[in-house]
Order: C-alpha cells, then sequence, then structure tokens
C-alpha cells in the first residue's frame, strides 16, 4: 500500500508531519512525500530519506495566485500520482488540499483526504479590496476541491462550522476535528521556571498573528513592571499581513522586545519564559502552544477559533478578546502579581498536552478515521 502526503512547505515535514510519517511507515506502507523547494532543504531530505521515505518535488507556489502556474501544479501532481500509483494521499494547507485532492481524482487514486490546518490570510478580517477578492477564489477552490475527498479533517469545530455553513464541504463528504498536529510529550518535557518573569511569542511576523497587540502590550506592562521581559520568536514572512521590518526595529530600539530571530530548535526559548503568549486572531490549532503547554507553561491567548481550544480559561491560561490591548495586558500583569498561578496553571498545561494533545493519540485516531489499522 502507498500513502503520498502532499505538502506545501519542506519545512513542516519534520516538525509538523514527521511523526505521522513515522507512524505510516510502522504500519508497514510505502511513504511518499511531494513537496517544494526539497532542493534546497538537504538536511530535511536527508531525514526523510533515512526514515524511508521516498521524496518527490514540485513546483508549488505557497503564496502565489498565478492560475496558470496553479494549473501546472494539478498536471503535475497528477503525473507524479500515476506514476506512483497511491493508495492514499492527504494534502494539507490550502493549495495542497486543493489540487491534491483534485489531481487524487483525476488520477483515480481511491482514496482521498484533506487536512484542514487553518484559514490564513484569505479568511481573516475585512473581505474588501483584493483581500475580499482573494477570499471568493479561495472558496470557490475549496468548494471544487473539497468535493473530491472522501474525508476532511479539521482542526477546530469553528473551521469544520463555516466550511458547512458556506457550503464549502459538500452535504456528501464527511469530515472530522482532530487534535490539531499534536506535540511529542516526551521531546517537549517540562522545564523549571525562570525567577524573572517573562514573556514570549513564537509566530511568524503577521498582523493576524497579534504581534502588535503583543509588542503594545509590552510596553504598557514594562511602563509598570520593569523587570518582566518580552521575547519574540519569529521571523518576516512573504505574506500581504507581514509585518514591515521598520516597526519590528522600532520595537527593539525601544526596548518593548528582544528579538531573538528564527529557531530552529525553540524549545530553550520555551524554557527561558515564565508564560506563554499568542494574540493571534485566528487558527487551526497553534503549534506553538501545544510546546509551550508540554513544557510546563501557562498560556494566554485569544478566545478566537483555534486558540480557544487550548485553554480553558482560568484553569491553564487566560483568555482575552481580539485585538484588545488592555485586556492582554491586565493578563499579564496578573501572572506578574500572583505567580502561583504560573505553576499552578503550568502544571495543568502539561496534564491537557498529555491527555488531548499526545501526537500519537491524535495521528492514531486520523489513520483509524482513513481506515488505515
Amino acid at each position: 500500500m502507498r500513502f503520498l502526503l502532499v505538502a506545501s512547505f519542506p519545512g513542516s515535514l519534520i516538525k509538523f508531519r514527521g511523526p505521522l510519517l513515522q507512524a505510516l511507515l510502522t504500519k508497514g506502507l510505502e511513504v511518499h512525500v511531494a513537496a517544494p523547494d526539497l532542493s534546497g532543504a538537504e538536511e530535511i531530505r536527508c531525514e526523510l530519506a533515512a526514515l524511508g521515505v521516498t521524496l518527490h518535488e514540485t513546483g508549488l507556489k505557497r503564496t502565489g495566485t498565478n492560475p496558470v502556474a496553479d494549473l501546472g501544479t494539478v498536471l503535475e501532481l497528477w503525473r507524479l500520482m500515476r506514476r506512483i500509483r497511491p493508495d492514499y494521499v492527504l494534502g494539507y494547507t490550502i493549495k495542497p488540499v486543493i489540487y491534491g485532492s483534485l489531481a487524487g481524482w483525476l488520477a483515480g487514486v481511491p482514496n482521498r483526504f484533506s487536512l484542514v490546518t487553518g484559514l490564513g490570510y484569505a479568511f481573516i478580517g475585512e473581505a474588501s479590496g483584493k483581500r475580499g477578492l482573494l477570499r471568493k477564489l479561495v472558496q470557490r477552490l475549496y468548494r471544487f476541491g473539497l468535493a473530491k475527498s472522501r474525508k476532511v479533517f479539521f482542526q477546530n469545530p469553528d473551521d469544520e462550522e463555516l466550511f458547512r455553513k458556506l457550503d464549502l464541504l459538500p452535504v456528501a463528504v464527511p469530515s472530522c476535528v482532530v487534535n490539531g498536529s499534536g506535540v511529542d510529550v516526551t521531546e517537549y518535557s517540562v522545564a523549571p521556571l525562570p525567577y524573572r518573569p517573562s514573556f514570549l511569542l513564537i509566530a511568524r511576523l503577521l498582523g493576524d498573528k497579534g504581534v502588535r497587540e503583543y509588542a503594545e502590550a509590552a510596553r504598557l506592562v514594562k511602563a509598570q513592571c520593569p523587570l518582566a521581559s518580552f521575547k519574540l520568536v519569529g521571523w518576516v514572512d512573504d505574506n500581504p499581513d507581514a509585518i514591515g521590518q521598520h516597526e519590528l526595529d522600532e520595537w527593539i530600539n525601544t526596548g518593548a522586545l528582544e528579538f531573538l530571530g528564527k529557531l530552529a530548535d525553540v524549545r530553550p526559548a520555551i524554557e527561558a519564559c515564565s508564560v506563554y503568549v499568542l494574540p493571534s486572531y485566528r487558527e487551526g490549532t497553534p503549534r506553538t502552544v501545544l510546546e509551550a503547554m508540554a513544557m510546563g507553561r501557562p498560556v494566554i491567548t485569544t478566545d478566537a477559533p483555534g486558540c480557544r481550544e487550548t485553554v480553558i480559561d482560568g484553569d491553564n491560561g487566560f483568555l482575552v478578546p481580539v485585538q484588545a490591548i488592555d485586556e492582554l495586558a491586565s493578563a499579564m500583569i496578573r501572572f506578574i502579581e500572583e505567580q502561583a498561578l504560573i505553576t499552578r496553571m503550568g502544571r495543568r498545561s502539561r496534564e491537557i498536552a498529555e491527555e488531548k494533545y499526545d501526537v500519537h493519540k491524535v495521528n492514531e485516531f486520523m489513520l483509524g478515521e482513513m481506515g488505515i489499522q
């Protein structure tokens, strides 16, 4: 039996899907991966090859909107599937979901699955101008592509409900919700808390990740609690909603944030923080939150789709409204003033990570839903 995983970003294959690939191999499947830019990702290629995964480089453009190029992607994936004849295909993120399902249908792949890991730029914010046009296009493509799926996985119930409400997912196509991408609770183990209150955000530097709100809340809190530190891990992304370099420089120069850049391993950054913060406008299920929970950190995040799935307000952290800077700052100050909360809520985060988000439990559920025993 052959399984083909279609991705849009090679960096996600090990971090987000490595345990899933390993689970498939353990069950005796021949595993293939199709993704762009593999030739420039030597370490990832070597790691996947060492696992026994067969790699196929594609020309898929993750952020492009050229219909001719995207049609070429469908044809490229169709040729690949006609050649390797997979029994299963799974695409995740927008383009692999849409074009992978379509190509799989055209190629006669019997078991076609899609994983919606989040809605992205086109679905967040006002539906006007270029964003509005993009939203209409993406919705039409989703409606067309998902009709060719055998089953669709979502990472939170709000996304599933929205797709049903907008008729992006045909009634005849079943769907279910999985607990995000999961986290390896042995790899991300509990670490001692630092002595000084320290907050951390790990994210692509996009407006809808709440980076601006985090920076402004940090400025407000530091005015009252100068000893508190606020760290930011991430990188400027090729996205219409990207934070400008000038904004980032201003936050650094004024001392509001300490910028750590892009890290291959975020565990030391999480270990050095007391509280993890993600003021995102919407997520699938945020992987960085799961990592912080597994390492015993309380979480401040928004009462938004995907984010609110990870936090029980007042139990393992606090939920604040989207774009609510004052409420975000107040939640931070509460942790500074009541530091016993950090220990108690951090312990609960670890318990929830073990019970709900263990990557092996998540993957076993997904494979069962795909009929892979």
